[in-house]
C-alpha cells in the first residue's frame, strides 16, 4: 500500500520508521515544516515528501497532530484525499473529535477509522521517533462505524508494525479509560513536581520520585488541549483521586494508624490481584 503519515513529530516519525522497518509499503510524509519531511527522506524514515495532493495516491492516511489540527486539515484538505481510502488519526481523545471526523469523511468519500496508539515518550519531535516505538504496546481502534473490511485492515497494519494487541472500543469508552490510565497520571506528575522540595530532590530520590515524576516533563500546549477537551472523564477521575488522597491525610493527620493500614493494604491489594 501507499501510506501517508501527516505531521512528523514522534508518533508520525515513529509510524514512517516501523512502517520502513517492518513493512513493504511505500510512505508519504507530509509535515508542515519542510525541513523535518527532508530529514526524514534523508534518513530513510520516508520514501517520498508528500504535499496534502499527494493523498490521492494514499491508501491510508494516518494524521499525526493535534485533534482540533486533524480536524483542521481535514477541512481544508479533504477533498484530495482517495475516494474508498482509510483516514484515521492517532489523538489522545475521541468523542470530541469523532463526530466531525465522521461527516468530514461522508463529505468527501474516505473512510474514517479513529485509532490511539498507546506508545510515546516524554521527549517530542522527530528527532526522538522510533521505529520499535510501538513494539508489545496496546492500538486502539474506535470504528465510528466503518466498515468490519476496513477496521480489519488498519487492525492488520497495526500488528505488522509491532503492536501487540488491538483493542475495539467506542469514543466514551475510549475516553473514560484514558482519563484514568493516561491524562489523570500526567496531572498528578505536574502537582507533584509544584512541590518546594521537588527542586532538592538530588541526593535523596530514587525509583519512587523519578516514576511518579517521569511525565511531568510534559508538552503543555498539547496535554491541555487534551484534558481540556476530556474535561468530563478527567474531572470524575480526579474527585476520585481527591477522595483518595484526603482519606489517607486524613488517617496520618489523626495519627489513626489502623485507617492508614488498611488503606494502604488495599492498594496492595488491587494491584496484587491485576499481577502487576
Amino acid at each position: 500500500m501507499k501510506i501517508a503519515i501527516v505531521g512528523l513529530g514522534i508518533i508520525g516519525g515513529s509510524y514512517c520508521k516501523a512502517l520502513k522497518s517492518h513493512t513493504k509499503h511505500t510512505v508519504i510524509g507530509i509535515n508542515r515544516t519542510p525541513s523535518t519531511a527532508q530529514k526524514a527522506l534523508a534518513l530513510g524514515a520516508i520514501d517520498e515528501i508528500g504535499t496534502p495532493e499527494s493523498l490521492q495516491n494514499a491508501d491510508v492516511t494516518i494524521l499525526c497532530m493535534y485533534p482540533q489540527a486533524c480536524i483542521d486539515f481535514l477541512e481544508r484538505n479533504g477533498q484530495f484525499i482517495k475516494k474508498g481510502s482509510i483516514v484515521t488519526d492517532a489523538a489522545g481523545i475521541k468523542r470530541a473529535i469523532c463526530p466531525q471526523m465522521v461527516k468530514l469523511a461522508e463529505k468527501y468519500g474516505y473512510i474514517f477509522v479513529g485509532s490511539h496508539p498507546m506508545a510515546g515518550k516524554e521527549k517530542n519531535g522527530f528527532d526522538v521517533s522510533d521505529a520499535d516505538l510501538f513494539m508489545g504496546a496496546s492500538f486502539i481502534i474506535t470504528p465510528c462505524g466503518a466498515p468490519q473490511k476496513a477496521v480489519g485492515a488498519l487492525a492488520a497494519l497495526a500488528l505488522e508494525i509491532g503492536f501487540g494487541t488491538v483493542k475495539i472500543t467506542t469514543p466514551e469508552e475510549h475516553d473514560r479509560m484514558i482519563a484514568f490510565t493516561s491524562q489523570l497520571p500526567h496531572v498528578l506528575a505536574c502537582a507533584y513536581v509544584l512541590s518546594p522540595s521537588c527542586p532538592n530532590h538530588n541526593g535523596f530520590s530514587a525509583g519512587s520520585y523519578r516514576d511518579v515524576s517521569r511525565v511531568a516533563n510534559i508538552n503543555s500546549k498539547l496535554w491541555s488541549e487534551l484534558f481540556l477537551e476530556n474535561r468530563e472523564p478527567l474531572i470524575e477521575e480526579l474527585q476520585e483521586l481527591n477522595k483518595n488522597l484526603n482519606a489517607l491525610f486524613e488517617a496520618i493527620k489523626s495519627e489513626d494508624k489502623a485507617t492508614l493500614a488498611a488503606l494502604l493494604e488495599k492498594g496492595h491489594q488491587v494491584k496484587q490481584a491485576l499481577g502487576e
